[in-house]
């Protein structure tokens, strides 16, 4: 028999012995079931891009021969992977304005890969709501969305779930079976596997899913790192981010295989992704080497606290050396994600690499292309008269310092947003920061929705289109979080016979198409 032969009805038997290892009954017919899959970071424009280059070849069979369809989607400020997901998964406006950020009525700090921080979020901010996700699976994601089965979920990650034993150990057989014919069919490829999941600990996502749609799992919500992870470390158009991307189209295909194995099954199929990205330089570079918090401290604060913590010629050692040349190196897989962020969280680790954040009743936190400023005085956000009181013309001045954008502020008669120094308020904007920009309407509802939320800083400092370029204040060469057209604009692939909400302006209206899924399944 030849060996193809044998290994596709070894194929077959698996696929019995899978769907014999699901929990409770056969799933029932006449409903459909949902299969949401995220590229984290993507564009629409560098999807497009990626297509018409063979960088996604999946993705471009499926939009000319599958019957899908594309739809332009905008994503709201923050262009960030947790405010995304929120409003998606349960229909709420969040309030996340970053990655990290500070909470002045809680006086602490929210930083989502921290144990505990995304699961606070989740808990209290969706509003009791059922998620999309109610008895499916999640992985990779920053919130469960009501899921029973979560892995590498940051609202989970120190509990990962599933139904039971039984579910845990069929995905195991899963694995294994995947090792074993790997074995068979090359030793070599085994040894390449493992290395590739040690680089992105995400990879058994694919399995995972894999296992549910077998199951017959009524929703499941995969996010994909994979090309996110790469846009940061080496730019969202650099040769390793489209590798990146192509990993994750064959992801997709064969997520696609095992769909098309199981037809009655009945999934609908969404490709999406929560931002996108835009190149950038590292704030240092333009400043010498002082960090954001250091130049805000010293330059208008009139405090000098972070100079000596700061001082270029303190050299770590130890763990402190490696984690700094790791960071330096640019880390392959999910350790680049977090090890930039290690100076900032962790300085006693790095031997005092940064300075404090905090001083004189004020805190500063960099997230990406986003930096806050918090006056702890008050526990409610301050407007520009308050600020102006004990600094005057402080918005104005750090406006036109080198490697900012554009800072926002609060005001009586709403947001302002200064840029090079002068103020434009909101039906002000088309001459100036976003002269030209054909989307100044979801500008304008961003920074609305922005300065609305109660966490976000006193002042909001983006580097994006800053005089230098785009300027991210951690280190990373590909930012969002931001207002530019390729953070702000991405896509929804779904099947040309499902209809979807038209313009998408916000994830916001995603909820309620995907939660009509729910609805079928009771």
């Amino acid at each position: 028999m030849p060996l193809d032969d044998l290994v596709l009805g070894m194929q077959r038997t698996f696929d019995r012995l899978v769907r014999r290892l699901r929990l409770g009954p056969p799933p029932a017919p006449g409903r459909r079931r949902l299969l949401i899959v995220q590229i984290d970071g993507l564009s629409r424009a560098v999807l497009e891009e990626a297509m018409a280059r063979g960088r996604a070849p999946f993705l471009a069979r499926l939009l000319r021969r599958r019957g899908y369809l594309m739809a332009p989607m905008c994503v709201g400020l923050p262009t960030s992977t947790p405010a995304f997901q929120l409003a998606a998964m349960y229909g709420v406006r969040p309030d996340i304005p970053g990655f990290h950020y500070h909470d002045k009525r809680r006086r602490t700090d929210v930083y989502f890969p921290r144990g505990g921080d995304a699961a606070h979020v989740e808990h209290t901010q969706a509003a009791g709501r059922r998620g999309i996700v109610s008895g499916g699976g999640t992985y990779g994601c920053v919130f469960t969305g009501g899921a029973e089965s979560n892995l590498l979920t940051f609202a989970m990650i120190k509990r990962p779930t599933g139904a039971g034993l039984v579910r845990a150990a069929s995905k195991l057989v899963v694995i294994g079976w995947v090792l074993v014919k790997g074995s068979v069919a090359s030793t070599v490829e085994v040894a390449r596997a493992l290395l590739r999941m040690i680089a992105d600990p995400l990879s058994p996502a694919t399995l995972a899913v894999a296992h549910d749609i077998y199951a017959g799992v009524p929703t499941i919500y995969v996010n994909y790192l994979d090309y996110d992870v790469a846009g940061h470390a080496w730019g969202p158009r650099h040769p390793r981010a489209f590798r990146a991307l192509r990993r994750v189209d064959a992801s997709i295909h064969r997520l696609w295989r095992v769909l098309r194995r199981v037809p009655e099954h009945g999934y609908d199929l969404y490709v999406l992704s929560d931002h996108g990205q835009a190149a950038s330089v590292p704030y240092l570079r333009v400043t010498g080497g002082r960090p954001i918090e250091q130049s805000l401290f010293e330059d208008f604060f009139g405090s000098d606290v972070n100079r000596a913590a700061s001082a270029p010629e303190r050299r770590p050692g130890g763990l402190a050396s490696g984690l700094a040349a790791l960071r330096a190196q640019r880390a392959p897989g999910l350790f680049q994600r977090f090890v930039n962020y290690l100076e900032q969280d962790f300085p006693w680790v790095l031997g005092g690499m940064r300075g404090a954040r905090e001083h004189d009743g004020i805190r500063v936190i960099a997230a990406g292309p986003n930096a806050f400023v918090y006056f702890l005085e008050k526990p409610e956000p301050l407007t520009l008269d308050q600020i102006e009181q004990r600094y005057p013309e402080l918005a104005k001045r750090i406006s036109a310092s080198p490697g900012i954008g554009i800072v926002l502020v609060r005001s009586a008669s709403g947001p302002l947003c200064y840029w090079r120094g002068a103020p434009y308020g909101l039906d002000a904007l088309a001459a100036g920061p976003f002269a030209q920009r054909p989307d100044l309407e979801r500008i304008v509802e961003g920074i609305r929705d922005l300065m609305t939320m109660p966490s976000a800083g006193d002042l909001v400092i983006y580097g994006i289109d800053a005089p230098q370029g785009n300027v991210s204040f951690v280190a990373e060469v590909g930012a969002h979080a931001g207002p530019s057209v390729d953070e702000l604009h991405t896509f929804l692939i779904h099947p040309s016979g499902v209809q979807v909400p038209t313009p998408i302006t916000h994830p916001v209206q995603l909820y309620p198409h995907f939660a009509r899924y729910q609805a079928d399944a009771t």
